[in-house]
């Protein structure tokens, strides 16, 4: 038979009520399957401008994912952007309008994925990393300097979709049909001032 100390009694005690919080798990905040989160974005100066830095979040559908991995066709996902100037007058001056297209396809041949802007391409080993380079935007420069007035307030956006439009003409009829194919972010709005 085994006796507690008055000491090893009270350690247990202080263990048994510590159990409940030891073994609680932390719930991980699942995205909606067609939902693309704009977690952060500000636009910062760059050279003579300046460039929209963002980071955003999402799950590939396993549809698309398929479609991808078997080389059936490329994904392309659009970034777009927008700066207003509010008036109170009148509906507000649409200063800025930019967007920027991304092609995410998958290499048989060399087993790897290639994510393509314009002419620039840069290859990855595995769909992680591909996508991990997908869901970070940086230094992409939408504002020259002289394209707006200092000490004016703006409301900048930005947001991310799937693009189904590029897509080929069977696909875009599935795609307009069924929500498997939808991806998108809702636009994330912002204040802009330029103090310079």
């Amino acid at each position: 038979m085994i006796l507690l100390s008055l000491t090893n009694c009270r350690r247990l005690i202080q263990i048994i009520a510590l159990l409940p919080a030891l073994l609680m798990v932390v719930p991980v905040r699942a995205l909606p399957p067609d939902k693309i989160e704009v977690v952060q974005v500000s636009l910062d100066p760059f050279e003579d401008g300046w460039a929209v830095n963002a980071q955003f979040e999402f799950v590939l559908k396993p549809n698309l994912e398929e479609a991808l991995e078997h080389a059936l066709l490329p994904l392309y996902f659009e970034v777009e952007f927008e700066l207003t100037r509010p008036r109170w007058y009148w509906f507000d001056e649409k200063s800025v309008a930019a967007h920027l297209t991304y092609r995410l396809s998958y290499q048989p041949l060399t087993h790897e994925y290639r994510i393509s802007t314009g002419s620039l391409h840069v290859n990855f080993a595995t769909l992680n990393d591909a996508m991990g380079f997908l869901m970070r935007l940086r230094d992409w420069k939408v504002l020259d300097r002289n394209s707006i007035k200092p000490g004016e307030t703006y409301i900048a956006a930005l947001r991310m979709h799937f693009d189904t439009s590029q897509l080929p003409k069977p696909f875009q009829l599935n795609a307009f049909t069924s929500r498997e194919w939808v991806l998108e972010s809702d636009w994330k709005r912002f204040s802009f001032e330029v103090t310079r």
